[in-house]
This record gives C-alpha cells, structure tokens and sequence, in this order.
C-alpha cells in the first residue's frame, strides 16, 4: 500500500489497556471535542438504536461522482506502468456536520418535516469504532474535516495524493475528504473505515452504544408545539432515550419588549 504515513495521528488510551492511535485529518487535537451533527429518519434513529449498530456506506453509493473518483483511477507510474488500485471498494463513509443550525440542511434532509437532527462530538464518534475494531485501528479508522476545491484544484491535488511507490495509509482517507465548492455549504465531517479483509459490500456496520454516543436528538424546527411533543413521546418510548429531546429554535422570533430608536435622535 506503499509508505505509512503517522504524521496525523492523535494518541489514546483504548480501554485502558495500551496505547493506539487514531487518525484526524484537517483536524486538530483540541476539535475532538466538538460537536457535529447529523439529520437522520425518524426510522433511521430507531434502526440505530434498535440494531446497536452504526452504518457506514461505500463511496460508490455516494450521489456525487467526484467524490470516489481518485481511489477509482487509474495512475501511471514514472516507468510508464499504470496501475488501478480501486481502493474505494473497500472504502465506508458517514457524513456529518459542524453546522448547528441550517435552513438549507433541514430542507434538503428533512423534506416531509419529519427527520430529527442527532448531536455527538468528534472525538466520541472515531472513538466509537476505532474501539469496535480493536485489530489495525491505526490502518481502518479515521475522522476528518473535508476540504472544498474548485476542480482544478481537485485535479492538481489527486496527482499528488498517488506516488511512485504507491499510496500512504493517511492519502487513501485524504482522497475521501475533497469535495468541490459546490457543496461548501455542508462543513462537513466524515467518519472514514477501511476494510481490511477484501470484502466487498455497499454497507459496514460496527456495534455501538447509541445511548453513550448521542448526547442530543432535535426535532424538525417547522414542526407545530403539538407535533414535536407528540414526536418526542414516540421517540422516548420507542427508544427510550434518556438525554436531551428538544426542538430547534431556528425559527423562533427573538423576544425583545421593544426596538430603542431614540439614539437615532440625539445629537
């Protein structure tokens, strides 16, 4: 797979037993604490904590066809030789948001008004499948912030990402975190899994434990005050989550008494 590349790695103590390390790209140690979000089904939660289980998806089913295009290509060597990796099949991504509140997002995943926006941080998310794979974390598991380019600039840094010896470790996930200025508006963060076992499939799920890992469910701001709390009660006994149920206040008018004019006045 060519050189190892450790430059990025962040250092844990997994389960208290020794130390390993996970991978932060376009990251630095200091936002693993910070929030990101995700807007889901209604359905989608259930299944999560239903099943106990995370599911990651293969590139290739990503509606973008840039996306998974570099791990995809072919690549000549400076002997002339060329090569196809296809990396991305082995490749499962999950997509998240540094964004708190986005009309635009709540708009595009959330269109029947009845998805629900799940919080966690950044650095319970990788920890959460870096511990579901506790063989070659170091090669599998990685988290990070996704760079936008125009496509020239996609272009000049996909020559870059292969060399003549092949791909490091930190490129393969690199490749999965470009996307071009058309989707700025995301701020996205990308949890990245790796398989190491030759197996092909659309889907990777890991075991989770999504009562520790989701530290807040927000329901869809255009909901009436009677639909959020009629949605709240499915979702408490459905799940029966214990943390934090709330509606998003994206809409909510600002509660002032009055607008001050009179300084418009004084001279």
């Amino acid at each position: 797979m060519g050189r190892r590349n450790e430059s990025c790695a962040f250092f844990i103590l997994n389960r208290g037993c020794y130390l390993g390390f996970y991978m932060l790209l376009n990251l630095v140690a200091p936002d693993k604490d910070k929030y990101i979000y995700r807007i889901i089904s209604i359905e989608r939660l259930f299944e999560l904590f239903h099943s106990e289980k995370n599911t990651l998806v293969n590139p290739m089913k990503w509606e973008d066809s840039f996306e998974n295009f570099i791990l995809d290509s072919k690549v000549k060597n400076l002997s002339g030789e060329i090569f196809e990796y296809k990396f991305g099949k082995y490749m499962y991504g999950q997509c998240w948001t540094l964004h708190e509140s986005s009309d635009a997002m709540w708009r595009i995943y959330s269109p029947n008004k009845s998805a629900v926006r799940i919080r966690t941080t950044i650095g319970a998310l990788i920890s959460s499948i870096y511990n579901a794979n506790v063989v070659h974390q170091q090669f599998t598991c990685c988290i990070g912030k996704v760079q936008y380019c125009d496509e020239v600039e996609l272009f000049d840094i996909a020559n870059e990402i292969f060399d003549d010896s092949g791909i490091s470790v930190e490129n393969v996930f690199r490749s999965l975190l470009l996307k071009r200025k058309a989707f700025v508006h995301e701020n996205e963060i990308r949890l990245l899994y790796q398989s190491l076992d030759n197996k092909v499939d659309e889907l990777y799920r890991y075991a989770v434990d999504p009562s520790s890992l989701i530290s807040e469910i927000t329901i869809d701001p255009r909901k009436t005050d009677v639909e959020f709390e009629m949605t709240k009660f499915i979702i408490e006994k459905s799940i029966n989550y214990k943390g934090i149920i709330n509606k998003s206040d994206l809409y909510n008018a600002p509660k002032i008494d009055f607008l001050d004019v009179t300084n418009k006045f004084q001279y």
